[in-house]
């Protein structure tokens, strides 16, 4: 006999068999979702109760992906819209794109959503897609009459001061958004962003604009990404992400002759290796071309 019910909005499920039972959370406050659930966790937890060791159902991928999409948050507004576009295209049964880029983001996103189900206890073997995940690493750098341009002619002010600033810190742009006052200090900005926290060195011109802005930024990522390529169109540079600019200051300090750790540092990459893997496709390139 199985029974579901609702304790503190989240949904149970409780199973007895011969005298014993079983009670197992099925994590989600969501009615519909819980019914779909229960076939899987009941069989579960029969199987647990009898000592049988059978073939459990296999999660149907679109309930799977509906409980991927739900459990979280935490997830930037235009991380969700991608998850939930993927996820949505792949189970409607449309190939997978021929993009390299765009493939490797699809199936990144597949398979995260399969481990994400083998983690929560939900299914018991992923059908995950042997695909590339990579894709071809972008290397888009700025040249300085682009980025001459950006500085003089974006009209808003701050974010004007917003894409200088980037540039002359290399920081992520979660890592700009997220400043507060109090993680300024001479010389260095206390950062929190996509490696937790690390510290910033803050150049003369990253300082003279920061001491000029007030108050502090407090854009969101989707209008960070969105509003630069707004302005940048404006001013006829093709193909710019707001990335580039970190990309870009990462290549010059290499060119202007710092090493690659003394870079790989300043960028706050978890290795030297990750700098290597970014920047030696660009630093051929340069090569090349300067032998030509």
């Amino acid at each position: 006999m199985a029974t579901l019910y609702q304790n503190k909005g989240h949904w149970l499920l409780t199973v007895q068999y011969k005298g014993r039972r079983l009670t197992r959370s099925l994590r989600t406050k969501d009615k519909k979702v819980a019914k779909q659930l229960k076939p899987y966790v009941e069989s579960q937890l029969i199987l647990e109760l009898t000592g049988l060791k059978k073939t459990t159902p296999a999660l149907a991928f679109p309930v799977l992906s509906d409980r991927f999409l739900k459990a979280s948050n935490k997830r930037a507004k235009s991380t969700q819209d991608l998850y939930e576009y993927v996820l949505k295209s792949y189970i409607s049964g449309k190939p997978l794109p021929t993009n390299p880029n765009s493939r490797a983001i699809f199936v990144r996103t597949i398979n995260a959503c399969w481990n994400w189900g083998l983690k929560q206890g939900l299914i018991d073997r992923a059908y995950k897609l042997n695909d590339d995940t990579k894709g071809v690493a972008r290397q888009r750098v700025f040249t300085k009459s682009e980025l001459d341009l950006m500085f003089n002619e974006i009209q808003d002010g701050d974010f004007n001061s917003f894409v200088k600033f980037a540039y002359y810190t290399g920081a992520r742009s979660g890592e700009i958004r997220n400043i507060q006052p109090e993680n300024l200090t001479e010389g260095s900005l206390v950062a929190f962003g996509k490696t937790g926290r690390r510290i910033i060195k803050i150049s003369t011109q990253a300082g003279t604009i920061i001491a000029n802005q007030s108050p502090l930024w407090s854009y969101s990522k989707d209008y960070v990404s969105h509003h630069f390529k707004i302005e940048v169109r404006k001013l006829g540079i093709k193909d710019a992400r707001f990335h580039d600019l970190r990309r870009t200051f990462g290549l010059n300090l290499i060119k202007q002759g710092m090493s690659i750790y003394k870079v790989s540092k300043l960028l706050g990459h978890k290795s030297v290796r990750t700098t290597e893997q970014h920047y030696a496709p660009l630093l051929t390139v340069e090569i090349e071309e300067f032998t030509l």
